[in-house]
């Protein structure tokens, strides 16, 4: 289900909802051309799991733009402790060394800009640079059958997220902050500080990997790691997966696990947005997920995508009722 509870047995990452990556979007602005979104969602099922955003984690979006599958901008969102039904977040921009750590490093975009968790989106720029930001509680735009395909793809055609919320993070940037070329690679991660450290317990770019092709002992693992290492550590046991999903050969999985390993998602800027290349609030990721480990034999889910999104940023539709209607 997307990049929704990704941590072992389908439940969020230790626990917490708050730190669980649901969906990363990379997009060009709407009628502002040089302009990049960049969206990060977390929470699914929000405000269920959690009313706020963690106060002690470190929410961040990393950018590869020289292909060395390490980041060399990335941008930080750390949150104030909620006070009131209040929060407000603080965004870091990192280059070079500093983009490589996980900590909220780097200068200072936005300070202290409050979440919206009601119903209207909170839309700030910065006079630093043309940045745009908007954080808070909004409607999640993924849509898949999930019932269905757990039900080996007996199709019910509900879409098990029409209902359903999430916190999300969208930020504009102006694309030449993210390099000189137009070709990105973006992934996003949560990290948490506990017992003096700063830990990484959640990560991902492209949608339903986690949910497929990692075994529940080495989910855990696979959220602390770094996309650098992923091919030399995840493309025999994927290869081994699609063989058995979709009766892939070794070479023809090697040459699909290219699309997806490592975990970071290529976006040419020079190029119309459509996942893979970035992905759009409206992109079938889920058929594309089932045509892949199917070998093709499972095309489509017959999901379409949500009619709430927003024509202008932040994008994300207004959140739906709480409790869910009905």
């Amino acid at each position: 289900m997307s990049h929704h509870l990704s941590g072992p047995n389908l439940r969020s990452p230790r626990g917490d909802a708050r730190l669980d990556l649901t969906d990363l979007f990379a997009f060009p602005a709407a009628g502002a051309p040089g302009r990049t979104v960049l969206i990060m969602n977390v929470n699914p099922y929000a405000p269920t799991g959690g009313a706020e955003f963690h106060p002690e984690a470190v929410y961040r979006i990393n950018i590869d733009n020289d292909g060395d599958d390490r980041a060399d901008v990335a941008y930080s969102f750390t949150f104030s402790a909620p006070a009131g039904g209040a929060q407000g977040v603080t965004v870091r921009r990192a280059t070079g060394e500093a983009a490589q750590r996980h900590e909220a490093l780097g200068d200072v975009v936005f300070a202290d800009v409050p979440v919206a968790f009601g119903g209207e989106a909170h839309v700030v720029s910065s006079p630093y640079g043309g940045y745009r930001i908007s954080v808070g509680l909004r409607s999640d735009p993924f849509f898949a059958d999930l019932e269905g395909i757990v039900n080996n793809f007996t199709w019910t055609g509900k879409d098990a997220m029409a209902q359903a919320n999430v916190f999300g993070i969208a930020l504009e940037v102006p694309d030449a902050d993210l390099g000189p070329e137009p070709g990105i690679g973006v992934w996003a991660r949560v990290s948490l500080h506990r017992d003096g450290q700063l830990v990484s317990v959640d990560r991902g770019a492209h949608p339903s990997l986690t949910a497929y092709f990692n075994a529940e002992e080495v989910k855990d693992a696979y959220n602390t790691g770094e996309p650098a290492d992923d091919w030399e550590k995840y493309r025999e046991p994927w290869t081994a997966v699609l063989q058995h999903t979709g009766d892939y050969t070794t070479d023809a999985a090697t040459e699909t696990l290219k699309l997806v390993l490592p975990d970071i998602l290529r976006y040419d800027r020079s190029r119309p947005a459509a996942y893979p290349n970035g992905r759009t609030l409206t992109d079938d990721v889920t058929s594309a997920r089932l045509a892949m480990v199917s070998g093709g034999k499972v095309t489509s889910d017959h999901i379409p995508p949500h009619t709430d999104l927003l024509p202008a940023f932040p994008y994300l539709g207004h959140p739906h009722p709480y409790p869910p209607a009905g």
